[in-house]
């Protein structure tokens, strides 16, 4: 049985309106089989439902805007159907255009801001640490734990959206203290230190993290002391896409694992009992160079058909990394090379002259959606080239590419000369 507050029963009564009454019917079911006692307030919220998967998601969403429905909480959304900066980029049916522009423009009407990226962590608000929140999408709900320190269980369409129009979710899993210790560590060994080129590591490391841990909420030490943001940010979207992965620690940088006591959560034991002695799995480079060629489809010297780049969205940093670069090689590219980002990064790229640099260097901006999810590419025959163990997880069913599976550098290089290029090769 939930114990419901006084606001709770007054939602359930529709005392805010039918939209609210019914988001809070969904919760509180919800809630009875996750176990929750209770519901416990947020503070801001990120839907992943704007992504057009059907007729029901765009049927339950105008029910809402029917009904009068609006978020009480700050409300990102995640990426859509539809490039709606650069539409003419849309390569699909008139149907799925129709049906995913308006289920976009439906959310802006329930008061959702307008910023249609997987990245909301990019945004100048963001989670503080220790704040309960209800994020969905994969990639945002491990970075908001693990990188933050936020609180979120992985919230998927409807659920993210009912917890924004009530401002209320379920008390349990990682929302709780108790469910944030890790129960598996993975010590890794020889971890690349060079900067130029160790993206790939931390993304394969990801996939084998999410592989190995499934749900359980792992301990990563052996990682450089500098690993910088974007580099978790592909280490935790692998993670979640290859396993259920909503939380990691790595050792000595996220901010609930300053030692790998705190992260098993021995140093937040109050009482005799004992905490259960975490199993470990040793990570060698040998293992993240197989994981690697498990996703790798191509060999040295293949024709290129693309490059896409940017799943979860690039940040203002890896724009500048890819602007060197491409300067470095002294020519524009000889394919088509997609930067996945936000509107928001985008506009700031436009005030500072980058991202004019990177167009004439041959690059394409795609915003508000992905290239893998979204019909943008204009050649999908061959081999594309990522840098993103999401991307190399997901693309060849979604969109039915051959995937390379490269650092940055080595996209770069490969883009530019038209055809696979490996630094060990």
């Amino acid at each position: 049985m939930i114990a419901l507050s006084d606001h709770d029963q007054a939602l359930l009564d529709g005392a805010q309106g039918e939209a609210a009454a019914m988001a809070m019917r969904v919760l509180v079911r919800a809630a009875a089989v996750m176990g929750a006692p209770r519901l416990l307030d947020i503070e801001s919220a990120h839907i992943d439902g704007c992504l057009y998967h059907g007729q029901a998601s765009l049927d339950f969403v105008e029910k809402l805007v029917g009904a009068g429905g609006k978020v009480v909480v700050p409300t990102t959304l995640n990426v859509g159907s539809m490039d709606l900066i650069h539409p003419e980029l849309f390569r699909g049916g008139d149907a799925l255009r129709d049906a995913g522009t308006r289920l976009m423009q439906a959310h802006l009407e329930l008061g959702c801001e307008s910023t249609f990226t997987c990245a909301p962590y990019q945004l100048q608000r963001r989670p503080r640490l220790g704040q309960q929140i209800a994020w969905a999408e994969s990639n945002a709900i491990v970075f908001a734990n693990s990188v933050l320190g936020a609180r979120t269980n992985r919230y998927g369409d409807f659920m993210d959206l009912c917890a924004a129009l009530t401002g209320r979710a379920p008390c349990c899993g990682l929302h709780l203290d108790e469910n944030r210790r890790a129960g598996l560590v993975f010590a890794v060994e020889d971890f690349p230190r060079e900067p130029d080129g160790r993206d790939i590591w931390y993304a394969a490391l990801g996939l084998l993290v999410g592989k190995r841990a499934g749900g359980i909420v792992p301990a990563i030490t052996g990682l450089p002391a500098d690993t910088t943001e974007d580099e978790l940010k592909a280490l935790g979207a692998a993670a979640a896409s290859s396993g259920a992965v909503a939380l990691f620690h790595a050792v000595g940088i996220t901010p609930e694992a300053s030692t790998l006591e705190a992260a098993l959560g021995v140093d937040k034991q109050q009482d005799n009992s004992a905490i259960p002695a975490a199993p470990t799995v040793v990570v060698r480079r040998a293992d993240l160079r197989a994981v690697r060629a498990s996703l790798n489809q191509a060999r040295p010297g293949d024709p290129l058909a693309a490059v896409s780049v940017g799943t979860p969205h690039f940040s203002l940093a890896e724009c500048a990394a890819l602007e060197r670069l491409l300067s470095g090689m002294g020519r524009p590219c000889a394919v088509d090379f997609y930067v996945n980002t936000s509107r928001y990064i985008l506009w700031e790229l436009e005030s500072s002259g980058l991202a004019a640099r990177l167009r004439g260097a041959g690059v394409q901006f795609v915003t508000d959606t992905c290239t893998y999810i979204t019909p943008i590419m204009r050649q999908t025959q061959g081999l594309v080239m990522t840098n993103s163990g999401k991307w190399a997880h997901y693309a060849p069913a979604n969109i039915g590419v051959s995937v390379a599976y490269g650092s940055l550098r080595e996209c770069v290089r490969s883009a530019v000369e038209g055809k696979v290029c490996l630094d060990d090769a």
